[in-house]
């Protein structure tokens, strides 16, 4: 029988135990193929220019991912599968063949294995292509055109990626074979991710790994002027690292102690699976601390999905606080404007501000440098606040304290908002208080604003020029035009001196609409780190079954009872699952709290859900797993 139809043999018989293997690759290739699908349909070009960029920035940045993601599962996927047949391998050793001829059967079998997953994940991304288009833009609240048909560049840029990364660790497995001794191949299942460690050197990396961790949970969460997007990274690779100790040194310590305690050890059976248990986590611990950063990284996704959708509103609710601003020198042209908007309709919300423009060598904020600054009267800004409804609570300013009025940011790095130093104007003043409240709408995005007490807004007023801002809501949007051509004859009517600007607010303004859909691009990132971190703990799992099998079926000639096994299945898988997802929510706490803190969003709700669904999720791939291991070591 030759190579090729041997390896075909093979491969059909073992298909069954390929199943996963294919079933995982096929998801990952589905995933990628949508997000290239979207990226070359046009879809979002109905958006705009704007929108439609900065669409396709987040595709690329998530394909990106999506490739950097499956270039590591692909290297798990093909280290399990090289681990399961090398004993086999080993096997065909003593028949006689040689290590290159051995190597071109694993070849030829991974090939098959790799382009079934291939060609399953691009039929099945071709058939729920449309679906998932019109999940993505229904979540998103966008109304375009979807294409029901997949194109052929996403389905070969697809492929090429997939082959080119799968056939890397294909030739790795291959080379590994050919330079493999027959009793390397028969101990390899033995031989995978075994750890040997003393005591000493598990506290070592336990005390370790609580230290980084801790300190990664500190940075995330430290409020700071400066710096922030440093912290952030430098939490990020601490936390990684810090659960990777834990998983490599804590949690075996903590289990080791718990076997050494006999009054522990030798109640409700537990001997039966607290030693697996140590074992286990010495030999998976690298796989449960990637699984515990993949369901970390799926909580984080689903919190930026839900804070950026909740930033959406505000900032749209903050643009649209006036329909129309103008901007005069002239302190009396409130009626003449007012009259000619109410005979296109009502006006629901009116104010009147006065602003001192100062040029950017008066003011230094210790920050970024700003065109232009404006300086409000405090108790002009309070009286604005009151015209307008809105919350004011500070009750009074000193001569030496500022008001920063700032707008909205999707996402904010200074999160230590209070007790900076303002420069104005040669004094130097101390921030009390940040506030967001749209109290001059728009122009909050375009000038950056400080509130001063009367007095020293008096005192600053020779070195700059006072505009005046005249603010109005209507109730008619649908009049919106035709208000606008009134109020531009008003201003059109004043000498070119008077006549500063005017800001007319569409209510039809979709320059946002690309964070919709990065919306749903999140929840959809939530659901793809989950399911394959579920996928590569059921895979783990699965393949640890077939290496049990001895030992149990020793246990079950022992006269140890079925139904005792399955329990101790259950503790086992329990706490591999368990521990794993106990590291996530904690850490998750911490990720999740430092992104409410830059985009200003209370997720504590969002944290909890998300926690939750990752639970469920888990469970499911739990029963699951006790049901396949059960029955790979012969007691299910």
């Amino acid at each position: 029988m030759g190579i090729v139809r041997l390896s075909l043999v093979n491969f059909r018989n073992s298909f069954r135990n390929y199943l996963s293997l294919i079933l995982s690759m096929a998801f990952t290739i589905l995933v990628l193929f949508n997000f290239q699908n979207i990226r070359y349909s046009g879809a979002f070009e109905v958006l705009g220019s704007r929108n439609g960029e900065y669409v396709a920035i987040i595709i690329n940045v998530i394909s990106f991912v999506l490739g950097c993601f499956m270039f590591f599962f692909i290297w798990y996927a093909t280290n399990v599968f090289l681990t399961r047949r090398k004993k086999e391998m080993g096997v065909y050793m003593f028949m006689g063949l040689s290590n290159e001829k051995i190597g071109e059967l694993y070849f030829l079998e991974t090939t098959f294995t790799g382009l079934a997953a291939l060609f399953l994940g691009l039929a099945l991304g071709g058939l729920c292509s449309g679906l998932f288009q019109m999940i993505l833009l229904a979540v998103s609240e966008v109304s375009v055109e979807i294409g029901f048909v997949p194109g052929v560049k996403p389905m070969l840029l697809t492929a090429e990626i997939y082959l080119a990364v799968y056939m890397i660790f294909v030739v790795k497995g291959y080379v590994s074979i050919v330079r493999s001794s027959v009793l390397n191949m028969i101990l390899a299942a033995k031989q995978n991710e075994y750890v040997k460690s003393n005591i000493g050197f598990l506290v070592i990396k336990a005390v370790l790994g609580i230290n980084v961790l801790g300190t990664g949970y500190y940075l995330a969460v430290k409020e700071s002027s400066a710096g922030t997007m440093g912290n952030a990274f430098t939490a990020v690779v601490l936390v990684t690292a810090g659960v990777y100790l834990l998983f490599g040194g804590l949690i075996p310590f903590v289990f080791q102690s718990l076997a050494d305690n006999k009054g522990f050890l030798y109640q409700r059976q537990r001997t039966l699976w607290v030693n697996s248990v140590i074992f286990r986590m010495k030999k998976n611990y690298r796989t449960y601390a990637m699984v515990c950063v993949l369901m970390l990284c799926s909580v984080t996704a689903l919190a930026t999905g839900f804070a950026m959708n909740g930033r959406y509103d505000s900032i749209i609710q903050f643009e649209n606080t006036y329909t129309f601003q103008l901007l005069s020198s002239r302190d009396d042209l409130d009626q003449r404007a007012r009259e000619a908007i109410e005979s296109s309709g009502e006006i629901t919300a009116s104010s009147m501000i006065p602003v001192l423009s100062l040029p950017s060598s008066a003011v230094d904020s210790g920050r970024f440098v700003s065109a232009r600054y404006g300086v409000l009267p405090f108790s002009r800004l309070k009286q604005a606040a009151e015209d307008t409804g809105m919350s004011f609570e500070t009750e009074g300013l000193g001569d030496d304290e500022v008001i920063q009025v700032s707008h909205l940011y999707l996402m904010s790095l200074i999160t230590d908002t209070q007790g900076r130093e303002v420069e104005i104007g040669g004094k130097t003043y101390r921030q009390v208080e940040e506030t967001v409240n749209p109290y001059l709408g728009y122009l909050q995005e375009s000038m950056s604003f400080y509130a001063v007490s009367d007095r020293e807004y008096e005192r600053l007023l020779p070195m700059g020029q006072v505009m005046y801002t005249y603010n109005y809501r209507i109730g008619d949007m649908e009049r919106f035009e035709e208000a606008k051509e009134r109020v531009d004859g008003v201003m059109a009517g004043l000498a070119e001196s008077e006549n500063l600007g005017r800001v007319a607010v569409d209510p039809k303004n979709n320059e946002l609409d690309w964070v919709k859909v990065t919306y749903s691009i999140c929840i959809f990132m939530f659901l793809v780190f989950i399911l394959a971190s579920g996928s590569i703990m059921f895979m783990k799992l699965y393949n640890d079954g077939f290496e049990e099998r001895e030992r149990y079926g020793v246990m079950v000639k022992m006269g140890v009872d079925r139904e005792s096994l399955r329990k101790s299945i259950m503790a086992e898988l329990g706490v591999a699952y368990g521990v794993t997802f106990g590291v996530m929510a904690v850490s998750s706490l911490f990720s999740v709290g430092a992104l409410g803190k830059m985009m200003y969003a209370d997720l504590r709700m969002v944290n909890v859900v998300s926690v939750g669904v990752v639970m469920a999720v888990f469970g499911g791939f739990y029963w699951v797993s006790v049901k396949a291991y059960g029955r790979n070591v012969g007691v299910g």
